[in-house]
Formats: C-alpha cells, structure tokens, sequence
C-alpha cells in the first residue's frame, strides 16, 4: 500500500510530497509532464538548460531545492508523464487511482492503480478565456498558452502582442513576451479603477504581511515603464480581425459591469493577441472522488485542507484561486495531515495570510455580467462543437428550459472533446443571461465523465494487465 498518493506536481503537489516525507510516510508523487514545477515553474527541459534560467522564473532556487529533495528521496518515488485518467470510489478508504505513464500521444503506455491510505490532490486550474467575435482565428491565444510557449520553449506567439483580460497574471505573461523577443502593443485590463480600488485599497494595512508581492509588481512595473507599454483598465478586447489569422483587434472601453461603451470602439495593429479572465479549479478528479464542491467550483475543505471524503485532501488552486504562496502554505499542511502530522503554526499563518490575499485578488479582476453585450450571435462558443451564442440563445428561447442538462443536450454546446473545460463556465454564463429565471442546475459543467480521453483499445487492454502498486 501507497501511505501518500500526491496527485499534481506543481508547486501545492511538491509541497505536499515533501511534508509528508518530513513526517515520516512514504509517498508517491504523479506528474502529467514531463517534470515536475507544474505551470508555475514551468522551464526548459534539462537537455536544453538556460543558465538564466532564474531571470525568468520567480523563486527558481527555491524550486529547485524542492525538486532535488524530492528526486534525491529513497521514500518518495516520482512518477513523471503520469496521467490519472479515473478514480474508483471506496466507502471505507480512498479511491483507487488509475494511472497510464507514457506519452500522452504515444503508444504502450503502462498501466498503474494505486491503493494509497491517503490521497492529496493538487491539480490545479485551467485558464478561462471569455470568447468575442474573432476569437478563433490563428493568432489568438489565451495569455497561459504564451507565457507556456515562452518559458518552456523561448518561443513568441507573435512579433505585435496585445495582452488582454482581467488580473494580474497579464503581468507576467508581459514580462516573458518582452524577454523572448516579442513587442508588446499593450495591456488592456477590463477591471476599472473603482473595481480595482475595492479589490485592493481596502484596508490597505492588511497587505503588509504579502508585501512581498508588492515587490513584484513594483517590477513589472518597471519594465512596462522602460518599454513604454500602455496599460489601459476599464477596456477589453471586443473582437479580433483578419482573413487567415489575427490582423487587429478592437478594443473598447467598459463601463463597470463591464459592457462596451458605444463608440469607443479603437482599432490596434496586431499579429498576435493574448487573453485571459482568470482561473477555474480543475475538479474532474475531486468530484469523481466524490468531493463536495463550493458555488465557487472550488472544493470544499476544513481547516486541515480535508475534503468531504476521509483519507482525501486537497491544495492549491483546486481549493480556490490563490497563487503560490497559498498553493505552497495548503501543499505543507495537507502533506502534514496525510502523514498523521499537526500542521506547523507558520504554515498555518501564511496561509491566512495568502487566504485573505486570495480574497482581494478575486474582488479585483471578477468577470462581471455586461461581457455577454460583446458577443454577438455569431460568436462562435463551443469550439469543439462549433455552437454559436446565438444558437445557445435559441434554444434557450425555443424550448423554455431552465435546465443546463437539457440546453447542452439540445445545443450539445460543452459535449466535445475537451467537455467543456474551454466553453463550460461560459455557456453557463449565456445560459443564464438568456433565462429570466437563471439555471436549475448550475456548475454542472464541472462534473465531467472523464478526466482525460482515453483510447479504448488501451483501456481495453489495462483492464487486463493492470497491477495493483502496494508498499510495505
């Protein structure tokens, strides 16, 4: 039997493997890619190592002392390309975990089910993007798909970058652009200043004990200043142009629930265009699990990070958008409770501390109702799919439904291959501004059937071969 099963190896995932080691039980840590570092850390691989590796990264060195205790670790085994694609729930223990290792595209991969005493998730979120007439032409690329291509492949996404959206991860998404080469047109941040001020210049002295984020952004700052990038709030991008790719974009000013100004409509000459809203908790895992979730589609957890289900705990993102530092305090302490341990009191403090941070943070870039004024009925949603909002606004008015279920089954808006991750929060958003009377049932679109796609011939064979992982 696994003692600690440590699913996710970003920043909440590494923490957590190494607190439960410090406490004596031995772990097994899962990673999707190919290192561990998750998003957060994201780098060149070892092959090809950047000796400035630390100017694009914030607290490299700390990384890397977690990664070599981790690799350097006899008790704790780290299992890299490892793709968790179910969980089987138990009413007397944690769920069986079950594992292909391999490639995510290759053939043969190997089968693994781990039995572990406790389970600790750290899987992170996915980026959420609002859509706008245009953006599915080449060119337009969520702001994390950028900073991945610049920080793990020193790639642009283009040679004229419009970053655009709400938050402060635009920021850094910048910074990578500017270091790889590229020229940024600008920043367009769709939170106003009274948004922003409520978010964060209440109660200033509160953010004393974060001050070190302060630092940070004192940074960016400079480098937007010595670049002279503009940086506009209150604006967004309401719709991309061009024939083959992205040519420009128009970028509007917003009034505070964020609906575009008549008129102020300006054109800007762009061959790439980066955009992010914020993050969405990845649950798929913790919901098979059977975890309860919150309205806010984070996971719900007590004080010791443990979920609705005994022996399963959770950290990070999963919990609630929160950055590193509070993914790294919640990783310290579930990895502490996995192991039998009581979490240390500095633990425990920085993560009220990065709690409260979190809190400003998620009052400041709120996505507010008047995008949906932006995006016409041609607007394409459901990628994968190819269902418009005028189509989910049809079906919305034609049949009278009020139920999520029945709107994505007629529409099958959120049904493709990547099952809503990419259009799911928004269909629910159109959905419900099409409906006087709201949704039934909504946050259904983050219970999804599978974790990941898998090919059934290979599920076919690992119900065969699949081996049970047990440790004295």
């Amino acid at each position: 039997m696994t003692e600690v099963l440590v699913v996710g190896g970003g920043p909440a995932g590494m923490a957590a493997a190494l607190a439960a080691r410090r406490h004596g039980a031995r772990v097994v840590l899962l990673e999707a890619g190919d290192d561990v570092g998750g998003q957060y850390w994201r780098h060149l691989p070892d092959g090809r190592g950047d000796p400035d590796e630390r100017l694009w990264q914030h607290g490299w060195d700390r990384f890397l002392a977690m990664r070599d205790e981790l690799l350097g670790d006899e008790g704790c085994e780290v299992v890299t390309g490892a793709h968790v694609w179910s969980v089987g729930r138990r009413d007397d223990a944690p769920p069986l975990v079950h594992v292909f290792v391999g490639e995510p595209d290759g053939q043969g991969r190997e089968p693994r089910t781990f039995d572990p005493a406790t389970l600790v998730l750290a899987t992170g979120a996915y980026e959420r993007t609002l859509p706008f007439p245009g953006w599915d032409l080449p060119g337009v690329f969520t702001a994390g798909a950028a900073q991945a291509l610049a920080k793990g492949e020193r790639v642009a996404v283009g040679r004229r970058v419009l970053v655009a959206g709400a938050g402060p991860f635009l920021l850094p998404v910048v910074s990578s652009l500017l270091r790889i080469g590229a020229e940024v047109a600008g920043v367009v941040e769709a939170a106003g200043p009274a948004q922003l001020a409520g978010g964060w210049a209440t109660r200033p002295w509160q953010l004393l004990a974060a001050r070190r984020k302060a630092g940070e952004l004192a940074g960016y700052a400079r480098q937007l200043a010595a670049h002279r990038i503009p940086y506009r709030t209150g604006a967004a991008v309401v719709a991309a142009h061009g024939t083959d790719r992205v040519e420009a974009v128009t970028v509007a000013r917003l009034t505070r629930d964020w609906t575009p100004v008549p008129g102020t409509g300006r054109r800007i000459e762009v061959d790439a265009v980066c955009v992010s809203h914020g993050f969405v908790p990845r649950t798929e895992l913790a919901t098979a699990a059977g975890c309860a979730v919150g309205v806010d589609g984070a996971v719900t957890v007590d004080e010791r990070q443990r979920t609705s289900v005994p022996g399963v705990l959770t950290a990070g993102e999963l919990t609630g958008i929160g950055g590193v530092d509070l993914a790294l305090a919640e990783g310290e302490i579930a990895g502490t409770v996995a192991a039998g341990g009581v979490p240390a009191p500095g633990a425990v403090r920085e993560r009220a501390v990065f709690r409260k941070f979190a809190a400003r943070l998620a009052a400041a870039g709120a996505i507010r109702p008047g995008w949906r004024a932006w995006v016409d009925d041609d607007t394409m949603v459901c990628r994968c799919e190819d269902v418009t909002a005028g189509a989910l606004r049809r079906a919305a008015e034609l049949t009278g439904s009020h139920g999520l279920r029945s709107l994505k089954l007629t529409t099958r808006a959120g049904l493709g291959l990547c099952q809503g991750r990419t259009c799911g929060r928004t269909v629910e958003d159109l959905l419900t501004g099409a409906n006087e009377h709201g949704l039934l049932d909504p946050g259904r679109t983050a219970h999804r059937p599978i974790a990941i796609p898998v090919r059934l011939g290979e599920l076919s064979a690992s119900t065969r071969t699949s081996n049970r992982e047990e440790t004295p």
